[in-house]
């Protein structure tokens, strides 16, 4: 598998972020892996690219994030509200999984309402859900 360049991790849990960390390092899903802690931080960051988009010293948008759901200051679905109306303007060719430890019936309903979020996923990520997101969006970097 060709690792993708970007991956980011958005979750306000550091335990399941260190162990989704090693998950997507052990596989080598990503030549890069930033984490942030909640949705206001990686909206943030999004933003910051759409801005420099084009510009030379600019980064490249990531091919794919994790997203959590449940998270203080900005939650997963406050984010995709937000990375809806960005996606709107700049079209952000970027791939969203949710991530859950709770599955709700509620809140995986209302997932179907963001046609940006590909999958949900429970937490933590296996090597086999990191293998099969790569070969079902991401087939150019399959071996």
């Amino acid at each position: 598998m060709r690792p993708l360049d970007l991956i980011l991790l958005i979750d306000d849990d550091e335990t399941t972020n260190h162990v989704n960390l090693r998950t997507l390092k052990r596989t080598n899903a990503a030549k890069e892996i930033k984490i942030f802690m909640n949705g206001e931080q990686a909206l943030n960051y999004m933003k910051l690219i759409a801005e420099q988009t084009g510009s030379e010293a600019s980064e490249k948008y990531p091919d794919l994030i994790f997203l959590d759901i449940k998270m203080p200051i900005m939650d997963g679905f406050e984010f995709l509200d937000a990375y809806q109306d960005l996606n709107a303007q700049y079209h952000i060719p970027t791939q969203i999984m949710m991530l859950t430890s709770s599955a709700s019936f509620y809140d995986l309903n209302r997932l179907e309402n963001y046609a940006v979020v590909r999958r949900h996923f429970a937490k933590p990520l296996t090597d086999f859900d990191v293998k099969e997101i790569v070969k079902d969006f991401f087939p150019g970097n399959v071996a």
